[in-house]
């Protein structure tokens, strides 16, 4: 099977009766696509910030899937609070939805944790990433900590690819237990700030982490890492009932 990667230039590429079926697009930008006539009868699309418009048919089907996703996972509607008492109200939402699963893999049989579904993260990666994220725009871009870096984190790919320093990421094989105690410390960390930031602290400016010249704000930074952690939680759910299938 054929693979296209990034060296090869398919923007406004044609495909005209062509069969695509089984094709998997991974980070693929398909902004723009265009489909007609086509059959997508078990199509499966993943798109973490799914944005206005997605037509299918005509309809604009975005605020029915964000209903939806609010529907299956209770406290994702508070993702996008702005009040401190409100955010800790979403903080303690997600805790116990993290918590549930937690508990849910350590009834799933030994070595769950390190099952990857479809070459996707596994769990405990997963939680790692959190991890980062955390780091990233809490440690680094509220608190500005110079280092702010537990080695144990797990950078996306386009960490790597962007030339970024990976040394500080010294822990490419921790134990599961490991990675357990370092994302209970990081979600810690969150409750802790957010049981005393003020509304004052919210709207204070700070310097995008990954692109300095556009600011944000500690709320913005707070609802990045809500975000991060309600889409990584989906997607640990959905390998999690990959995984039981089997």
């Amino acid at each position: 099977m054929r693979t296209f990667d990034g060296s090869e230039d398919l923007r406004g590429a044609r495909f005209v009766d062509a069969d695509l079926s089984g094709a998997r697009f991974v980070r693929a930008d398909l902004s723009g696509a265009v489909m007609r006539g086509v059959e997508l009868q078990g199509a499966d699309l993943d798109a973490p910030w799914l944005s206005a418009p997605f037509l299918v048919n005509g309809v604009d089907v975005v605020a029915y899937v964000d209903a939806e996703l609010d529907r299956r996972f209770p406290g994702r509607e508070l993702r996008r609070v702005a009040e401190p008492e409100a955010l800790r109200e979403a903080w303690a939402a997600l805790e116990r939805t993290w918590s549930s699963t937690l508990d849910r893999v350590a009834a799933m049989p030994a070595g769950t944790p390190d099952v990857s579904v479809d070459g996707e993260w596994t769990f405990a990666q997963t939680l790692r990433h959190l991890v980062m994220a955390t780091d990233v725009w809490l440690r680094r871009a509220v608190l500005g900590v110079e280092q702010p870096y537990d080695p144990i984190g797990q950078p996306n790919v386009e960490y790597e690819a962007d030339g970024n320093d990976m040394s500080v990421f010294s822990r490419p094989d921790p134990t599961y237990d490991e990675v357990l105690a370092s994302r209970a410390e990081h979600v810690a960390l969150v409750r802790d700030f957010l049981a005393q930031v003020s509304a004052e602290e919210l709207e204070t400016v700070r310097a995008n982490p990954w692109s300095p010249e556009h600011p944000e704000t500690t709320l913005s930074c707070l609802h990045t890492i809500l975000e991060e952690e309600w889409e990584h939680h989906r997607y640990a759910v959905r390998d999690l009932d990959a995984i039981e299938r089997r």
